[in-house]
């Protein structure tokens, strides 16, 4: 198999560059969400498209993992949240499992956030909230594709919209009620950062329960 898409490892003159950083300091607080939201200020500033991205990992029937990309769309001291359809392979997922792994990865910056917890959806008054937000045309794809689900061409998809948008022609566009938030209530949340030599900088946050007080730890890179 050809190696020419790999990056080649980098050499000591490279590492030495990155070892010349600016120590950064990491981990002066003990809140480890005030340090996510820095992070994630900070990303934003660099990151060519959307710094809020996030792999979301469940868990299928089989125990086999499954992961896809979906956007970080409200952080605070209950967890994370995000949204989708509640009836696509992860929403199925998270309504037999309950439980799901975050994974923040901003290039630019060379940091990494996991988090691991369990999930709940969020309550009607802040889905509604959050789908008034969201533009017409995407209101309209949350009616027309049913998620996950297989379709025997692309025009059928079109059709779809076409139908929902006759649906809802002159009159506001209501949450389906398959379309929600979820929020993940964190237990673990890991900083890592890019060090030189593969050296890199990590600390775990850790708490028994929803609502206890963090505990951390510094890990071995």
């Amino acid at each position: 198999m050809s190696k020419s898409a790999i990056p080649p490892t980098p050499t000591d003159a490279e590492y030495a560059e990155r070892a010349a950083r600016p120590d950064h300091k990491m981990f002066a607080v003990d809140d480890p969400i005030s340090y996510f939201e820095q992070w994630l200020a900070e990303a934003g500033k660099t990151e060519v498209n959307d710094p809020n991205a996030m792999t979301l990992s469940t868990v299928d029937a089989a125990g086999l993992p499954d992961s896809r990309v979906v956007l970080l769309k409200g952080i605070d001291d209950r967890g994370f949240v995000f949204y989708s359809n509640a009836t696509s392979d992860k929403g199925k997922q998270l309504a037999a499992n309950g439980k799901a792994a975050l994974c923040f990865h901003w290039k630019s910056k060379k940091r990494q956030v996991r988090v691991r917890g369990a999930v709940a959806k969020i309550s009607k008054p802040e889905s509604d909230a959050y789908w008034a937000e969201r533009a017409r045309g995407s209101q309209i794809g949350a009616w027309a594709s049913n998620q996950s689900s297989v379709i025997q061409s692309r025009m059928q998809l079109e059709m779809a919209i076409e139908e929902s948008e006759t649906r809802f022609e002159g009159r506001p566009i209501v949450r389906p009620p398959h379309w929600h938030g979820w929020r993940v209530k964190p237990l673990f949340i890991e900083f890592w950062e890019d060090g030189a030599y593969r050296l890199h900088d990590r600390r775990r946050f850790h708490r028994a329960r929803t609502g206890a007080r963090w505990k951390s730890e510094r890990l071995c890179p």
